[in-house]
């Protein structure tokens, strides 16, 4: 039984044009970005005619890349993988250890929410570009959870620092939730998902990670699944991840303030 979100998907495709770069990573030829890159090297045509980067494109025309003809995904994939420490997240195909090719997935999939190199635990995977905006646009407030062992014995001082928030990369990180779980380790929940995050906020309170391991992203949990394996989503995660995801925006946190600003202006008398 296909899911909600899959259903709304396929609905809006038929109605909605879309920009050429957001239809690619929805149809799962590539990331955004790597879109754009194909774009602008001449690689894309649309009825025949090379894309330019940023245009639109509506239902019914005919995409390819290549000279291969671009449909949309008709199945929705999302699983949950537990990423082993040494894979990293990337698309990039000189990297020998990244997590497409460690996968070896028989459909192209791409990751939701970066973990990085030393990192393990949780990651989301998917054909579904809308999906992966809406999960980790910071601006959604989507909660993601870690379990963190330090070099040295986790204080209640610490704790509260890491809570109240962090300096790191010229701002401060959001309140979050902390908890101490051991001698070593604790638990922190964050909404945030800026570069290196917790690594950054432990070094700044002079502490080192010694393993770092998520193990919630929203309502999805990492449960009993061993370094390297996946499953997909159950029926049951993916409604929640719809009821969830409802009502986030794909924006970036800056364009949906620009945006919710201009609106406010229009509207007052």
């Amino acid at each position: 039984m296909n899911s909600q979100i899959e259903r709304q998907f396929q609905e809006r495709s038929k109605r909605e044009a879309l920009r050429l770069n957001k239809f690619l990573s929805e149809a799962g030829v590539c990331s955004r970005r790597e879109a754009d890159r194909l774009i602008e090297a001449g690689r894309v045509t649309v009825d025949g005619k090379k894309a330019e980067t940023g245009m639109k494109i509506t239902p019914g025309q005919e995409v390819r890349v290549d000279q291969k003809l671009v449909k949309p995904e008709e199945e929705m994939i999302v699983l949950a993988v537990n990423k082993p420490r040494g894979i990293v997240c990337t698309e990039e195909k000189r990297e020998p250890d990244n997590i497409i090719r460690f996968l070896n997935y028989p459909t192209r999939i791409t990751y939701a929410g970066r973990l990085d190199k030393d990192s393990e635990g949780l990651l989301l995977m998917t054909n579904n570009g809308d999906i992966i905006n809406k999960m980790m646009r910071a601006g959604n407030y989507h909660e993601k959870e870690y379990l963190v062992t330090v070099d040295k014995p986790v204080t209640e001082e610490f704790l509260q620092h890491m809570a109240r928030g962090v300096p790191i990369l010229d701002t401060v990180t959001r309140p979050c939730q902390v908890k101490k779980e051991g001698k070593k380790t604790f638990r922190i929940v964050l909404t945030q998902g800026l570069n290196r995050q917790i690594r950054r906020m432990c070094e700044a309170l002079g502490y080192k990670v010694v393993t770092l391991k998520r193990v919630r992203i929203m309502q999805i949990r990492l449960g009993d699944l061993k370094p390297g394996q996946y499953r997909p989503l159950t029926e049951q995660e993916l409604a929640s991840l719809d009821r969830m995801l409802e009502h986030s925006s794909n924006m970036p946190e800056r364009d949906r303030k620009n945006r919710e600003r201009k609106e406010n202006r229009r509207q007052k008398p």
